[in-house]
């Protein structure tokens, strides 16, 4: 079967309208995504997933489901109650909602709620200005510092440890990224941040999110002997039913495919990512691997502190520069604040 941009656009819709018919509670339903950037390819090693965004009345039963469709396609549905959009006006400063509710797809609508957000998002054309924008920016910069502080009293570096470092990184390089864009994709977050260092005037900013995560001890890329050992925890962990949703057996070519696909490191960002969340779902005794892999990049025993100390660098220049976007644009900088 042949599968295009258009078709999953076309079973996304179809989704969210069964799922509305069957289930009264859901208000709304948007895409959002890859599918909907008509500049760059959805499909990584040749598949992609949908993600869409259902809206319910009440509080939902999960924040997060993967279902599977056809061969290895899949729907990613994140859940939002309806309550997370008020007081709407002030979406504009979320870094998550905001770039989300500002240009989707709508699909689906049982009442007035989606013109009314997005109006509220979008009012006297400021969502990409400094002044929102900074806000959003310094925003993800204070999770990551937030992060940063609590691995100063971090003890034994394990999977739970190496989780949050990642998210501290993560929300630092979303900072930088969200000055010209949407936050980073999982996926595509080391083929897409040099450009938007590139953009913000911290070209350098892409060797320093390498080094964070142990890149530039990769000479030769992604060892090949991590592929298979990622795939058995990654199916251990879906089989285990304790991992978070994203591990899922339905995902697993998801990333497989777009790791055999990628060049260089490219790939270290969702295999170490996706490869830390399944060892939070496994025994001890089922590290070997894993422990091996983060070991090679510095991400524990004494290695891991010269890691945090050069994130809080990093957290540093990246501060230094929305202070600078500010200066000149007559806002207040974080020294003034």
């Amino acid at each position: 079967m042949r599968v295009t941009r258009e078709t999953l656009i076309r079973l996304a819709k179809e989704n969210a309208k069964t799922r509305a018919f069957d289930n009264k509670d859901i208000v709304a339903a948007y895409l959002i995504g890859s599918l909907l950037n008509e500049e760059q390819d959805p499909f990584i090693g040749g598949l992609t997933d949908i993600d869409l965004v259902l809206v319910t009345a009440g509080k939902p039963p999960r924040s997060r489901e993967i279902v599977k469709l056809t061969g290895d396609f899949h729907l990613d549905i994140t859940y939002h109650a309806r309550a997370e959009y008020n007081p709407a006006r002030e979406l504009r400063v979320n870094p998550w909602l905001g770039p989300e509710i500002y240009n989707p797809m709508l699909l689906y609508e049982r009442e007035k709620f989606f013109d009314f957000v997005q109006a509220a998002v979008r009012a006297g054309f400021e969502f990409h200005g400094p002044a929102l924008t900074l806000q959003r920016c310094r925003t993800l910069l204070a999770h990551g510092r937030g992060c940063w502080t609590d691995l100063l009293e971090v003890s034994e570096i394990g999977p739970r440890e190496v989780a949050h470092y990642l998210k501290a990184v993560y929300h630092a390089a979303c900072a930088v990224a969200e000055l010209n864009g949407n936050p980073l994709a999982e996926r595509r977050l080391l083929l897409d941040f040099p450009t938007r260092a590139e953009q913000a005037e911290r070209p350098q900013l892409a060797a320093g999110l390498a080094g964070l995560l142990g890149g530039l001890s990769l000479e030769s890329g992604i060892p090949s002997d991590w592929l298979p050992a990622w795939q058995r925890d990654f199916l251990a962990a879906a089989q285990s039913g304790k991992a978070e949703a994203r591990i899922h057996a339905s995902r697993l070519n998801y990333y497989f495919k777009a790791f055999e696909a990628m060049q260089g490191i490219a790939a270290l960002w969702p295999l170490l990512q996706t490869w830390t969340f399944s060892a939070l779902a496994l025994p001890s005794a089922q590290l070997k691997d894993w422990q091996a892999a983060v070991t090679q990049l510095g991400l524990t025993g004494d290695a891991f502190a010269e890691k945090v100390q050069g994130l809080d660098q990093f957290i540093d220049e990246v501060e230094i520069l929305l202070d600078k976007i500010a200066s000149e644009n007559g806002l207040e900088t974080s020294t003034s604040i």
